[in-house]
């Protein structure tokens, strides 16, 4: 491939690496991108962030442009996955959580961590993205808000999914763990409890850590 992304980096080099993607619409170095992986980071886990080529061209000329589709997506996650050491933990941010979710078993990736899955597309609850997830073989943590527009608590509760799959839920969190300042609960405080969540899931993984 002609485009080839560059790393960003947080966390100790000698640490054991969770390379993440950003999702449709917002870059790698988003408030919620940049906190996950400093947040994760200072547990001992190095983090690595990147764009895909539509990310980095909109940053580039300042056109907004869609997503990439999936084969070129997929092309990026594997040249990332080429460069990066092992053991490798591989996810991120919904879309680029989806797009890690696909070839984790083919990369043969340590672990899987999604940030905000997008189990279908906002207002399309028939349009289930989880036929890969009912045999994944990697292990997997799904960090979930409560009130998910692409997958709910209640919504997510009734799908068939691997053994593989650990899903934790953000107290009454959106897509990006925000909760209603009425439910007593903070955006940051969720941040800060899925960053904990990750790094603990991934130092259980077999020779992860």
């Amino acid at each position: 491939m002609s485009y080839s992304p560059q790393l960003l980096f947080d966390g100790d080099p000698a640490g054991p690496c969770l390379a993440l993607a950003h999702g449709a619409g917002a870059a790698m170095d988003t408030p919620f991108m940049s906190a996950m992986a400093a947040r994760i980071a200072e547990q001992g886990v190095r983090v690595a962030r990147f764009e895909f080529e539509y990310m980095h061209l909109r940053r580039v000329d300042g056109k907004k442009r869609g997503p990439d589709g999936e084969r070129k997506c997929l092309e990026c996650w594997r040249d990332v996955i080429a460069r990066l050491p092992r053991p490798l933990a591989i996810g991120g941010k919904s879309m680029g959580g989806r797009m890690a979710s696909l070839l984790a078993d083919e990369q043969q990736v340590a672990a899987l961590v999604c940030l905000g899955y997008p189990f279908h597309p906002a207002g399309k609850p028939d349009k289930l993205r989880v036929a890969h997830l009912e045999s994944i073989r990697t292990p997997t943590l799904i960090l979930q808000g409560e009130r998910d527009s692409l997958g709910d608590l209640d919504e997510v509760s009734g799908y068939r999914l691997s053994d593989s799959i650990q899903v934790e839920w953000l107290p009454d969190g959106d897509h990006s763990f925000k909760p209603r300042r009425s439910s007593g609960h903070t955006e940051q405080g969720n941040w800060q409890t899925a960053a904990d969540s990750a790094a603990a899931f991934l130092k259980r993984v077999p020779g992860f850590a």
